[in-house]
């Protein structure tokens, strides 16, 4: 079972995003899960990753000049 720390939830013209913080028996973990058309899906990033997941985001956006038009 896992634990909710921390949850915050967006919406993105026809999409929601949830991201949360989690926490199980195996440790913390990112959870970000896009919900369109009614289908969900998730990506799940271990905590440990967290930091080289944001910076790679933050690292394409500013190689690609930002984010899309």
């Amino acid at each position: 079972m896992d634990n909710i720390i921390e949850a915050r939830e967006l919406q993105i013209e026809r999409k929601h995003f949830y991201v949360e913080l989690r926490e199980n028996d195996r440790g913390r973990f990112l959870r970000i899960t896009e919900e369109a058309h009614g289908r969900r899906n998730s990506i799940i990033v271990p905590s440990t990753g967290v930091d080289d997941f944001t910076a790679t985001i933050a690292e394409v956006l500013m190689n690609g000049d930002g984010a899309p038009a």
